[in-house]
């Protein structure tokens, strides 16, 4: 029997008092005790909202009322007061945990009926004996447990306690093969028995198959599609860039015309090349921060996605009018929050685009809090499409409580077409492990069970409400510094005092100077608050640089040598994330390790006494001061224009030769030349030609090297030269070096005796 630790926690301001109330509340306890639970006493309620946290740790709350503490009018007593916000602090998050009152002579006709309504039970000392009232409530406490865990997970623990020798793979047989070898000792002792003893084949029958959606299996997925709001669930083990592949595998065939975000995933542009379509770009606007903002809503009209049609080069001689994209895929949202107003979309587009795919791998959560309104894919109550399906694939991992690779597809049925599960699942096997991560399952199972409300809806309140201290606490010290320099977190200019405020407060407006991206149109974007983009000093909006500046990415490596990794690094930007993990702690640091930069830059520390670890792995800087080094990069980054160029890389109008499958093609056949950047433009590529950071491709194979691009690689190959250790990661470009012992990049292109 596995051994959870979940206490009975007893509220009493006489549980150590030597008087009655005392000794028959702690022979109670002793009495559950007995009975085999833990029980935690304490005698006051504290903070009173830090301590219902403790309700995600408990089976039940036993919580005193004590004669003296009423006074007539229960209404108006300061205890009733206490209880009653004590109570709503528990039930905002959790309305099944057992609550008890416990009092001498007091009875329910002194409690006021919103209290009443949420208990159940009312216990009273003496009555009966410490026995018998300690069976009640761990009756009570056991049914609250035993309902906590949905149905996968739930099997997959009473399959790892029953104690089933196990005959099939994986070959370490429950853990028992590491216990064989010294170092898998220490793997055992690092992982714990029950996640090996988890770790079990797809042929135990009894937890069910996740390749054919049967057993616990089948009613997890369902249970989740539930609490998302979609007509089906697929649980996927290897990550979002498998669930977007497995709906283009089920939606797209060769040469199908396909109409894409242009800021899209790599796996969305992988699934181009596999399924061998034909992109249609649609082109997001940016700022010159690197920030990637929303597609234009004009883009999203038939008629201008048709004249797109009309003028692509691997179109020719087709009829516009004729053809029918047989999918739309947006990101949703953007990796620095911006989203799009979903049912706009649905609105311009059903009835032409059959399939309409949501990549909302940064946004899961949306569907839990009313805060998030029309931006995401499938709401409660929402019309369906009469003729779309709606594909919703989403990280479990990244913005909720899944291990890595947690994720899954969603799927909504249009009025008229409901999804064929049996041709789905075709994509399905192909994309997915016939030797599932049985953990990761439970994960996904887990993940989506935390978000059934009210839990789901506090927890993504708690994520916004912290994002929102944490940007005014940020406001707060730039005004105390007055005219001295700090960092910015980017959104809205108007910040809510407290609270969260209303969604309205974080629609983008056309032509806000705080954004920079134009004209947009009434309604139809929204940032995300709890995705945080820190602006460090040195360049403003419209790309124009300051005297002195503070690139992001000598900041960013400074935090990591103070214990605080951040998720993406641009030029003078770098981005947070506030998850439904993210604590007041956590937040709370990262602003004290930002003061401490601002004091180590402000001395010119010596960067061996201020980066020690950066300095032993490139000595060349030792001797150079914090903001010495700063400004050495940020006159590079000035000189070479870059943030107008990296801008107007990615708007350049990029020029499709080949089919994405066919350029790609050319690496199995060997028709590739690996050319010099000097020498690229003109050139078609073979590879997905990615810089980190955005991680967002600048070319996809097929495509043309322009002489914007080539100019921005060889801004990169100087400056990686000038400042080893601060290198532009591009991924696509091949290093080598040559017989004088310098490194050069080239990148495969397609032969040129390959015709295009």
């Amino acid at each position: 029997m596995l051994r959870f630790h979940f206490p009975i926690v007893i509220i009493d301001e006489d549980f150590r008092s030597d008087n009655s109330s005392g000794l028959g509340i702690r022979a109670l306890a002793d009495a559950i005790q007995k009975e085999g639970f833990e029980v935690l006493g304490v005698t006051s309620y504290g903070d009173l909202s830090q301590f219902a946290q403790q309700q995600s740790r408990a089976s039940a709350f036993i919580l005193s009322i004590d004669d003296e503490e009423f006074t007539p009018g229960p209404e108006l007593d300061p205890a009733v007061l206490n209880l009653r916000k004590f109570i709503e602090e528990i039930r905002f998050k959790n309305a099944d945990i057992p609550i008890y009152l416990y009092g001498e002579t007091r009875t329910s006709e002194h409690i006021p009926n919103d209290i009443l309504r949420e208990l159940h039970g009312f216990i009273h000392m003496f009555e009966d004996t410490p026995e018998f009232v300690a069976r009640h409530i761990i009756r009570e406490a056991k049914s609250y447990l035993d309902g906590l865990a949905p149905p996968f997970f739930k099997a997959l623990m009473d399959y790892a306690q029953d104690g089933s020798y196990s005959w099939h793979c994986p070959g370490h047989s429950g853990g028992v093969a590491f216990l064989k070898s010294p170092v898998g000792q220490m793997f055992h002792q690092f992982f714990g028995e029950n996640m090996l003893r988890a770790d079990v084949c797809n042929a135990v029958e009894e937890l069910g198959q996740l390749l054919d959606h049967t057993g616990p299996v089948a009613e997890s997925e369902k249970n989740a599609a539930r609490i998302f709001n979609a007509d089906h669930c697929f649980f996927v083990t290897n990550g979002t860039s498998t669930s977007n592949k497995m709906v283009w595998h089920h939606t797209v065939a060769p040469g199908d015309v396909v109409v894409v975000d242009r800021n899209c995933h790599k796996s969305i542009l992988h699934s181009i090349i596999m399924t061998g379509a034909i992109p249609v770009f649609l082109t997001p606007t940016r700022n010159h921060f690197g920030i990637i903002g929303p597609i234009p809503q004009s883009e999203f009209e038939p008629a201008n996605i048709r004249k797109k049609i009309a003028r692509h080069p691997l179109l020719k001689g087709v009829d516009a009018k004729k053809v029918k994209p047989r999918i739309l895929t947006i990101t949703q949202s953007t990796y620095d929050g911006v989203l799009y107003n979903t049912e706009t979309i649905k609105g311009m587009l059903d009835g032409w685009i059959d399939n309409l795919h949501f990549d909302e791998a940064w946004l899961p959560h949306a569907a839990f809090h009313k805060f998030y309104g029309m931006y995401h894919a499938m709401g409660k109550g929402r019309a369906r499409p009469k003729q779309a399906v709606v594909y919703a694939t989403q990280s479990t991992h990244k913005l909720l409580a899944g291990i890595s690779q947690a994720s899954h597809v969603l799927v909504q049925d249009s009025q008229n077409v409901p999804l064929d599960r049996h041709l789905f699942n075709e994509a399905y096997l192909m994309h997915t492990s016939t030797s599932p991560q049985y953990a990761i399952i439970a994960s996904c199972d887990v993940a989506a069970a935390m978000m059934e409300p009210p839990g789901g809806t506090a927890l993504v309140e708690e994520s916004i409400k912290e994002a929102l201290d944490f940007r005014r606490a940020m406001r707060k010290v730039d005004k105390e510094y007055g005219k001295d320099w700090w960092f910015k977190v980017w959104g809205p200019e108007k910040l809510v005092t407290e609270d969260i405020g209303k969604p309205t407060d974080w629609v983008l407006k056309a032509n806000e100077k705080w954004h920079g991206f134009g004209n947009l149109a009434d309604g139809f974007n929204m940032l995300d608050p709890i995705k945080s983009t820190i602006i460090t000093p040195g360049m403003d909006v419209s790309g124009k640089f300051a005297k002195t500046g503070i690139p992001a990415s000598i900041v960013t490596k400074y935090l990591a040598e103070h214990g605080v990794v951040v998720e993406k690094t641009g030029l003078y930007s770098f981005f947070i994330m506030f998850t439904i993990g993210i604590t007041k702690g956590r937040w709370n640091t990262m602003l004290t390790a930002l003061q401490q930069f601002k004091d180590d830059y402000d001395k010119n520390q010596p960067l061996w006494r201020a980066m020690p670890e950066f300095c032993q792995k490139n000595p060349r800087y030792e001797r150079m001061g914090l903001r010495d080094l700063c400004q050495s990069i940020h006159e590079a980054y000035a000189k070479g224009d870059i943030a107008r160029l990296t801008t107007e890389v990615y708007l350049s109008g990029q020029e499709l030769a080949m089919k994405p499958s066919d350029a790609y093609a050319c690496i199995a056949r060997r028709q590739t030349e690996r050319v010099e950047v000097d020498q690229l433009e003109g050139r078609i590529t073979t590879a997905l030609l990615t810089p980190y950071p955005p991680g967002i491709p600048l070319l996809i194979p097929g495509e043309r090297f322009n002489k914007k691009i080539v100019d921005f690689l060889k801004f990169n190959e100087q400056f990686n030269l000038a400042f080893p250790g601060f290198a532009t990661d591009v991924h696509g470009l091949v290093a080598e070096e040559s017989a004088d012992g310098k490194k050069r990049y080239y990148v495969d292109c397609v032969a040129q005796d390959v015709p295009a």
